[in-house]
C-alpha cells in the first residue's frame, strides 16, 4: 500500500544527530516519494488493464466508448496516459448524444373554427340549463369542424396507427384533435377548481353503497326494488354492499307505515326487512343495511332527508354510489358533494316527477323550477343516470334502461300455471281485476274515463279493483255515483292466492315510470291491458302484453284478452323478468362492471367511464381541463349555497327543521346530539 509522507522507520534511526543524518534522511525521503510513484502507476496500469478488457469486451458499443477505445490505445504503448485525448473523445461524444425523444410529425396549431367549436361543445352543460337542446349544439360544432374534416390536422397519427375512434362523429375528432395539440406542449391537467383530490383507495375488495329514499314496510318501488337490488349485487361476494334507507321517528312512522307498524329502533325494523327479503328470494342476504334520519312530509306522500345523507357512509366505504331517486334525494341536500366522496356515482330514476307536479295547483310553473333543478341534481351529483323508461324527464348524463326485476315469487306462480295449463287444467277461473295505491294520479282518473264512457260496450265485464289510499273515498264514489260495473276491495299484496286465478291485469297509468304489477302480472303467465306510451315500451317485446292507443282501442283489447287464453313464457321471458337478468342490465348499462374491475387510478370522477390499463388510445381529457366538470362544479357549489339557507329552503317546499337532523334522531340512531354535531357560532 502507498504511504502518503508518513515516516515509518524506527525510531532509533529517526533520532540520529549531525549532518550526515540529515543527508541521509533527504535521500530516504527520495526514495520513499519514488517507491510511492511506481505503486500508483501499478494500481492505474491495473485499472486500465480492466477497461481495456471491457472495452474491447465483443458487445455492440456505443460511439462514446468507441471513441475512448480508440483514445486509450493511442497513448497504451508510453508510460504516461494522453487523459487530454480522452477527455477530448468524452466531450464530443456526450455532444453527439441527443436525449430529446425522436422529432414526430408536427402538430399544426389550433385555428380559431376549432376553438370556438370546442367553446361550443364544452358549452353543453350551460345550454342544458337554458333549455337549448343539445343537437343545435351538435350542428354548429359539426358545421366549424367539417371546414378542416379532410386536413391532416385532424389525423395526427402517423397513417399506420389506427386512429384512436373508428366512427366519424365530429366531435370525437375534436376531441382527439384538442388532446393531440395539448400534448404535444407537454401540459398535464391536474384537476379543476372545484374537485376534491382525497377519494376512497381501492382495496382488494370495493364497496357500493344504494342509498334510497324510503324502506319497508312502506311498500313502494323505492323501498322494495333497491332492496333487492342489495341482494342480488351482494349475491356475487365481489363487492361489499351496504343499503342506506331513511329512519322514521315513531310519529312519522304511524303516519307512513301500513296498519300502524311503528320500530322501536333500528335494528327491530332491519330485522324485518331482511325477513321478508330472504323469504322471497329464497337464500340467506350477505349485505348491511345503514339508516340515515328522514322526515315525512305529508302534503307530497315522500320522505325527505334530514342533514347530509352522504355522513352516514364512512370515507373507508365511500367507492360506488347508487342513488335511487337521485333528484329526490338531493332536492335540499346541503352536504359533501357524492362525485367528490365516490369515485363512480349511478343515479336511478324511478319517478316521473313533472307529471305529478303539474296536477297540483299552480303546477306547470312548479314543474318548470323543478325542470332545471332535476338538470341540475342530475349534473352535479351523478357521474351516470339510468332512466327506468322514457316516461320519465330526459337528464343530462342519463340512458334508458330498465334495471328491475320482479320478486322470484311471482316468476314460480307463472311456472305453476304454465304447468297446470299442459296438464288440462283450467287455472284462470276468473277475470279482469285492477291493482293499485288508491290515488287519482295511479290511473284511477284515467280507468273512471275509459269506464264512463264506453259502459255499454263493457257491461258485461267485471272488474275487480284491489288498493288502499288517501283517495278511496273520492274514487268509489266517482264509480257509484255513474253506476260502472266495478267492484271495490282492499288493497292487497300481489302474490296473494286469491289474485292467482284471474285472467287479465287491466293498468291505464300514464304516470307510472315503469309499473311493478305489471312486470308481475306477465311473470305469472296473465294478459295485461296496458296504454301505449313509454312507461310500458319494455313490456312490449312480451306476447300477452296488449296496448292501446285510444279508447275504442282499449275495448277491442279487453274483448281479446277475455276471449282467448294467454301464451306461456319462454325461457328468455321469464329470464329478462328476472333479478339476475336486471343485476346484469345495471352492471353494464351503469359501467359499474368496468369500475370494478379497474384500478382506483382509472376510474375516478370520468364522466365517460373508466379504462382498463394498458390501452393504448389517447386520453381525449386527460390533458385538458373539462369545462363540463367546471360547470358541474360551479351548480354543485350554488346549490350547496342555497341549500344552506332555511329561509330559501322553506321558501322552495322544503320540511322545517330538516337542514340538520333533530334531538329524537340523535337518540335513535346513537348520534352526537344536534348542537354537537352542528354547533352554531357567535351568539
Amino acid at each position: 500500500m502507498a504511504s502518503y509522507g508518513v515516516d515509518t522507520r524506527p525510531a532509533a534511526a529517526a533520532a540520529g544527530g549531525g549532518g550526515a543524518g540529515a543527508g541521509a534522511a533527504g535521500e530516504g525521503a527520495l526514495s520513499f516519494l519514488s517507491r510511492g510513484l511506481r505503486e500508483d502507476l501499478r494500481l492505474i496500469r491495473a485499472r486500465a488493464g480492466e477497461l481495456e478488457t471491457f472495452l474491447t469486451a465483443p458487445v455492440p458499443e456505443p460511439e462514446l466508448l468507441a471513441r475512448l477505445r480508440r483514445a486509450y490505445s493511442s497513448s497504451a504503448g508510453t508510460t504516461r496516459l494522453d487523459l487530454s485525448a480522452i477527455g477530448k473523445a468524452f466531450g464530443t461524444g456526450v455532444k453527439s448524444m441527443s436525449f430529446v425523444p425522436e422529432a414526430s410529425e408536427e402538430v399544426p396549431p389550433l385555428d380559431l373554427g376549432e376553438l370556438l367549436a370546442y367553446f361550443l361543445k364544452q358549452s353543453g352543460p350551460l345550454f342544458d340549463q337554458l333549455g337549448i337542446k343539445r343537437d343545435v349544439c351538435d350542428k354548429l360544432v359539426e358545421s366549424l369542424c367539417s371546414k378542416r374534416k379532410d386536413h391532416l390536422a385532424y389525423n395526427s397519427f402517423p397513417a399506420s396507427e389506427p386512429s384512436a375512434f373508428s366512427n366519424d362523429n365530429a366531435g370525437d375528432e375534436l376531441d382527439l384533435r384538442i388532446a393531440s395539440v395539448v400534448q404535444s406542449t407537454g401540459h398535464n391537467y391536474e384537476g379543476g377548481f372545484w374537485n376534491d383530490g382525497h377519494k376512497y383507495e381501492t382495496a382488494d375488495k370495493r364497496h357500493v353503497a344504494i342509498v334510497t329514499t324510503a324502506s319497508l314496510p312502506w311498500m313502494t318501488g323505492t323501498a322494495v326494488n333497491p332492496l333487492f337490488r342489495a341482494a342480488y349485487l351482494a349475491k356475487s361476494s365481489k363487492q361489499d354492499v351496504t343499503l342506506v334507507v331513511p329512519w322514521l321517528c315513531k310519529s312519522d312512522q304511524e303516519l307512513v307505515y301500513p296498519n300502524s307498524m311503528t320500530f322501536s329502533s333500528p335494528q327491530e325494523q332491519e330485522a324485518y326487512m331482511r325477513s321478508w327479503l330472504e323469504e322471497r328470494v329464497g337464500f340467506k342476504t350477505d349485505f348491511k343495511i345503514s339508516f340515515y334520519p328522514g322526515k315525512f312530509q305529508k302534503e307530497r306522500r315522500s320522505i325527505i332527508p334530514a342533514g347530509d345523507t352522504s355522513q352516514f357512509i364512512p370515507s373507508k366505504e365511500a367507492d360506488i354510489a347508487i342513488l335511487e331517486e337521485p333528484e329526490h334525494l338531493n332536492w335540499y341536500h346541503h352536504g359533501k358533494r357524492w362525485t367528490d366522496k365516490f369515485n363512480h356515482v349511478v343515479g336511478v330514476v324511478h319517478t316521473n316527477y313533472l307529471e305529478y307536479i303539474k296536477r297540483e295547483k299552480n303546477g306547470v310553473i312548479q314543474a318548470f323550477f323543478v325542470k332545471h333543478i332535476n338538470n341540475l341534481v342530475a349534473r352535479a351529483y351523478c357521474h351516470k343516470v339510468l332512466r327506468l323508461s322514457g316516461a320519465t324527464q330526459d337528464l343530462p348524463k342519463s340512458m334508458i334502461c330498465n334495471v328491475h326485476g320482479v320478486n322470484p315469487k311471482f316468476l314460480e306462480v307463472g311456472e305453476r300455471i304454465a304447468a297446470e295449463r299442459e296438464s288440462g287444467q283450467h287455472s284462470f277461473s276468473k277475470g279482469a281485476y285492477f291493482l293499485g295505491k288508491m290515488v287519482w294520479a295511479k290511473g284511477y282518473r284515467e280507468l273512471i274515463d275509459l269506464y264512463a264512457k264506453h259502459k255499454s260496450d263493457l257491461e258485461g265485464i267485471k272488474l275487480d279493483i284491489y288498493g288502499n289510499g288517501e283517495d278511496s273515498h273520492e274514487v268509489q264514489s266517482a264509480a257509484m255515483k255513474l253506476n260502472l260495473n266495478l267492484n271495490f276491495h282492499k288493497g292487497r299484496d300481489h302474490a296473494d292466492d286469491s289474485l292467482h286465478g284471474y285472467k287479465v291485469f287491466i293498468n291505464p297509468s300514464i304516470s307510472d315510470v315503469l309499473c311493478t304489477a305489471t312486470a308481475e302480472a306477465l311473470a305469472m303467465g296473465k294478459f295485461v291491458v296496458c296504454a301505449d306510451h313509454p312507461s310500458n315500451d319494455f313490456f312490449r317485446s312480451f306476447p300477452n302484453c296488449l296496448t292501446y292507443k285510444t279508447s275504442e282501442d282499449f275495448v277491442a283489447k279487453v274483448k281479446e284478452a277475455m276471449a282467448r287464453d294467454p301464451q306461456p313464457l319462454t325461457p328468455e321471458q321469464r329470464y329478462n323478468l328476472s333479478w339476475e337478468a336486471a343485476t346484469q342490465r345495471f352492471m353494464e348499462h351503469s359501467e359499474l362492471d368496468k369500475v370494478l374491475s379497474s384500478s382506483n387510478r382509472d376510474c375516478t370522477t370520468s364522466t365517460s367511464g373508466c379504462g382498463k390499463s394498458g390501452d393504448n388510445k389517447m386520453e381525449k381529457s386527460a390533458s385538458l381541463p373539462n369545462m363540463s366538470d367546471m360547470v358541474d362544479g360551479g351548480l354543485a357549489f350554488a346549490h350547496y349555497c342555497f341549500t344552506g339557507n332555511e329561509l330559501l329552503r322553506l321558501s322552495t317546499g322544503a320540511i322545517p327543521g330538516t337542514l340538520n337532523y333533530n334531538k329524537q334522531h340523535s337518540l335513535d340512531l346513537h348520534l352526537l346530539p344536534p348542537q354537537v354535531q352542528n354547533p352554531v357560532y357567535g351568539w
